[in-house]
């Protein structure tokens, strides 16, 4: 649970330092939404890293890599409909729910190769 916790931290910081200016920093010239967006993004490694360590106790790399896409994904929904406010279209949906199926196969069959 703290690896989940902690990658959706970060994805937080790391969707608003890729996304947060498409709202705002329009006005920003391009070095600055870089700069700006690089020192979000290294609050988003400071919570990245150890929940990586952290997870491969439990997980696989293959399955924190996943576990990170569908946070990312959620976290990005959620920003981009409150934030960026942008419609959740059904073709948006079904792609989310294929990638869903993709993180079930992931995790619903004990596999070898996983981290001990």
């Amino acid at each position: 649970m703290t690896t989940i916790l902690l990658l959706t931290c970060s994805n937080i910081f790391m969707t608003i330092a890729w996304y947060g200016h498409l709202k705002y920093g329009h006005d920003w010239p391009l070095w600055k939404a870089i700069v700006v967006s690089w020192f979000i993004a290294l609050l988003e490694y400071c919570l990245a890293v150890p929940a990586n360590r952290i997870g491969y106790v439990q997980f696989s790399g293959f399955q924190l890599k996943i576990i990170q896409e569908v946070v990312t994904l959620l976290v990005f929904i959620v920003f981009a409909v409150l934030f960026l406010k942008e419609k959740l279209a059904w073709n948006y949906v079904v792609a989310f729910l294929f990638l869903a199926v993709a993180a079930f196969f992931a995790f619903a069959f004990n596999t070898t190769g996983t981290a001990a």
